[in-house]
């Protein structure tokens, strides 16, 4: 039975000790079993403290608690002495590398105060010596260009690093600000945001806006986001300033009620005339062919109206001709686009021409720009 480690005090013979209490413990462990080794380790590891104490205050004093350097390096001297080969050299030089690896990589991984990609903590630290040794060659502090030449780098990623190296040990919000002062700096960092109050109206003024009829929503948005005045766009929709002004104060009145209530009321036109941006259509026949009567504003819900009329005009009647009439019709949306361009395609493939006739200026311009021809006549 091999004999007990002998354990001279660690300054007497240093290194060579290390040494061969680690072969001692390599002859001892040989052939036994695993669960008889555990004693010979334990002999190794506290032979060796002292040891990895000495490379754990090596790095004392760079913001870690010593205690958690040396805890740091106990556990890579336990990797060490679970690894240790004999026939591979010293172990004195293999356990200083692994210890020394594992307190490195305590502080690349466990220190940061932000998570920090691992290719840009390497980078900070390269940075950080090609820094030290370009200030003492040019007697100044060297330039990003002058880092990215000496590491062969991007001056990009030598500017990410720069930055990114703060976050290493971010200041906090409660550290006190000035002497005496009270005072934390979290205290200046923004500011009171006045509108927050505001947040409330302006969701529910977005929904609102989206009940009223198009021509009130446009006028609101040429007003108050476009800054447009009365006259600029009484001019747009070819009515009269005070016009404008009706509509205007209309619709900011039902805004305002509505926002008051639990629910907004129904839109009220304000006069006992039709609208005439209210969408209107009408299904006439004239001789053999049928006539499509558009007029108001014609939207996404106008369009699939206009859509449906077209398809019964064209399954149900059977005429030589469909005719869309659009002499009406002050706007027209995408939306509605897209359903007279579905309503032509039902009647293409029936065989039945369909025709687009009297559009406006605006509207012809709309309905040419996505393929739909509207003739004058």
């Amino acid at each position: 039975m091999y004999g007990q480690i002998s354990t001279p005090a660690p300054t007497e013979r240093g290194l060579e000790d290390l040494d061969a209490a680690a072969l001692a413990y390599a002859a001892r462990i040989e052939g036994l079993p695993p669960e008889r080794r555990q004693e010979a380790r334990d002999d190794l590891v506290r032979f060796a403290l002292p040891f990895a104490g000495r490379l754990a205050r090596r790095y004392r004093g760079r913001g870690e608690p010593l205690e958690d350097l040396e805890q740091v390096a106990r556990l890579g001297l336990v990797n060490a002495v679970d690894r240790y080969d004999p026939e591979r050299g010293s172990f004195t030089a293999y356990a200083a590398i692994t210890i020394v690896g594992e307190i490195k990589r305590h502080f690349r991984d466990r220190t940061w105060g932000v998570h920090v990609p691992r290719r840009l903590r390497d980078l900070i630290l390269e940075v950080g010596q090609a820094t030290a040794a370009l200030t003492s060659e040019l007697s100044r502090a060297p330039s990003v260009a002058e880092l990215s030449r000496r590491l062969e780098t991007p001056e990009e990623e030598i500017l990410a690093a720069l930055e990114s190296a703060a976050g290493y040990s971010p200041a906090s919000l409660n550290a006190p600000v000035g002497g005496e002062s009270s005072a934390e700096f979290g205290d200046l960092v923004g500011e009171s945001d006045n509108e927050l109050e505001s947040v409330d109206d302006r969701v529910t003024v977005s929904g609102l806006l989206g009940r009223l009829p198009w021509r009130e929503r446009r006028i609101l948005a040429m007003r108050f986001y476009g800054n447009q005045t009365q006259a600029e766009i009484a001019a747009r929709f070819g009515i009269s300033q005070m016009h404008v002004s009706r509509l205007l104060s209309r619709a900011l009145t039902w805004l305002r009620q509505s926002m008051l209530a639990d629910a907004p009321a129904p839109w009220q036109n304000g006069g006992t005339e039709p609208d005439p941006h209210r969408l209107r259509v009408a299904v006439k026949r004239a001789g053999d062919r049928i006539v499509v009567e558009v007029g108001g504003d014609l939207e996404h819900t106008g369009g699939e109206q206009v859509r449906r009329a077209i398809v019964e005009a064209v399954t149900t009647g059977r005429p030589a001709q469909v005719v869309v009439d659009l002499a009406e019709v002050g706007t027209v949306d995408g939306g509605a686009v897209t359903a007279l361009i579905a309503g032509r395609e039902v009647a293409v493939r029936a065989g039945i021409p369909m025709r687009l006739t009297r559009a406006q200026p605006a509207v012809r311009q709309s309905l040419a720009a996505a393929g739909l021809a509207a003739t004058h006549d």
